[in-house]
């Protein structure tokens, strides 16, 4: 009779990417895009809208704005993490990241901007609902540079 004993490591892989990297670049994108809306996309995106997707009443207090808005970029980062441990190459070198995350953060914008924020505002009964879709320049540029951001980071943060 054969005997065995199991052994704990501490390594732990997941298969999905260095989530730390990806919450680390979440929020640093998050960070830039944040500045963006409040330095040059007009009010009210961090004083009602964001909070009212939550169903917090306008106005809320700018730092409530902000706070949900960094934990949505966090949670990205960790969907990009995820991509990459999906398809390593394109988290390979800090250039093909960057190009992944600036595309990320596009098809961040067209689906979650763009499609389902007019839609969740609307349900939620917000009084800063945009139309549907909700297609916008600056939010366009803002999710870019999120994505490029991220991408940058999580490439300096991996390597």
């Amino acid at each position: 009779m054969a005997t065995e004993t199991a052994t704990a490591t501490g390594d732990v892989s997941t298969g999905t990417g260095d989530w730390k990297a990806g919450v680390a670049g979440g929020l640093a994108g998050s960070a830039v895009f944040g500045l963006l809306m409040t330095y040059v996309i007009p009010a009210p995106l961090l004083e009602v809208v964001i909070p009212s997707m939550y169903g917090l009443a306008p106005p809320a207090a700018p730092f409530v704005g902000w706070a949900i808005h960094m934990s949505h970029g966090a949670v990205l980062g960790v969907g990009f993490a995820a991509l990459v441990g999906l398809n390593p190459s394109i988290g390979e070198g800090a250039g093909a990241s960057l190009g992944a995350g600036a595309a990320y953060g596009l098809v961040v914008w067209v689906a979650l901007a763009v499609i389902v924020m007019p839609v969740w505002l609307s349900a939620v009964g917000s009084p800063a609902n945009p139309p549907l879709p909700n297609v916008s320049a600056m939010s366009a540029i803002g999710h870019l540079a999120y994505g490029a951001v991220l991408g940058g980071a999580y490439a300096g943060l991996t390597d």
